[in-house]
C-alpha cells in the first residue's frame, strides 16, 4: 500500500506561503492568488509563480524563520506514525516547499518515505523569487505513478489524500481517494471526506490499510 498526503491544508492547517508573505508585507496579493488557485479559477503553475515573485529579495534567514513556524494539525502525526507501523508506504505530495515540510515533520519527530515538493532557490543570501521543482508544471497523478512504479504497488492499492484543485489529478487516479474537508469544486471526485486526522485514521482502519 502506498499514501499520498497534500501538505497545506491537509496534514498542516498552515499556509506556508502566507508566512513567507508575512516577512515580506505581502499578504493581501499572496492570499487573493492563493484562493483563486484553490477554488481552481486559475492554474496551479500560474499561481505558484506569482506567489513566489512577491517574495523576491526577503533575506533567506527570514524565510527560515517563516518555515519553522509550519505545523502539521492534531493527529496528523498520530496517523502517519501507524501507516508507518504498518509498513505502509507514506509520501508527500505538495506544490509547497520543501524546507517548511522537513521543519514540521521534525518538530513531529515523524518521518514519510517520500518528500516530493518544490523548492525556493537562493542566491546572495536572499529569495530569488523563482520557484524550482516537480510539482510546478507536472502533476500529482504523474508524481503519484511515479512512486507506485518505484515501490510496486498497483494503483488500486494507493490512496490520496487531499483537500484543494491542485490535488484532483492524484485523488481521481488513486484506489482510494479521500478528501480532508475538500473544497467544493474538489468533493465529488472524492471517495470518502473527513473533517479531521481521527477520522481519516478510522478510515484508514476501516479500509484495511492499517
Amino acid at each position: 500500500m502506498l499514501v499520498a498526503f497534500d501538505f497545506d491544508g491537509t496534514l498542516s492547517g498552515d499556509e506556508m506561503t502566507t508566512f513567507l508573505a508575512e516577512r515580506c508585507g505581502v499578504v493581501e496579493q499572496m492570499d487573493t492568488i492563493t484562493q483563486r488557485a484553490m477554488a481552481g479559477e486559475i492554474e496551479y503553475a500560474q499561481s505558484l509563480r506569482e506567489r513566489c515573485g512577491l517574495l523576491e529579495g526577503l533575506a533567506d534567514e527570514e524565510a527560515g524563520a517563516a518555515f519553522e513556524k509550519v505545523h502539521l494539525r492534531p493527529g496528523a502525526a498520530d496517523v502517519i506514525a501507524a501507516l508507518n507501523d504498518a509498513g505502509v508506504t507514506t509520501a508527500i505530495l505538495t506544490g509547497g516547499f520543501d524546507r517548511g515540510v522537513a521543519a514540521a515533520l521534525q518538530k513531529a519527530d515523524v518521518t514519510v518515505d517520500r518528500i516530493v515538493a518544490n523548492r525556493l532557490p537562493v542566491a546572495e543570501a536572499q529569495l530569488t523569487g523563482e520557484v524550482e521543482g516537480p510539482l510546478i508544471e507536472g502533476t500529482k497523478d504523474d508524481a503519484l505513478a511515479d512512486l507506485a512504479g518505484e515501490y510496486g504497488v498497483e494503483m488500486d492499492e494507493t490512496v490520496a489524500v487531499g483537500d484543494g484543485a491542485n490535488d484532483l489529478p492524484m485523488l481521481e487516479v488513486a484506489g482510494l481517494a479521500v478528501g480532508f474537508d475538500p473544497k467544493e469544486t474538489v468533493e465529488p471526485a472524492c471517495d470518502v471526506v473527513v473533517e479531521s486526522m481521527a477520522e481519516l485514521q478510522d478510515v484508514l482502519d476501516a479500509e484495511g490499510v492499517l
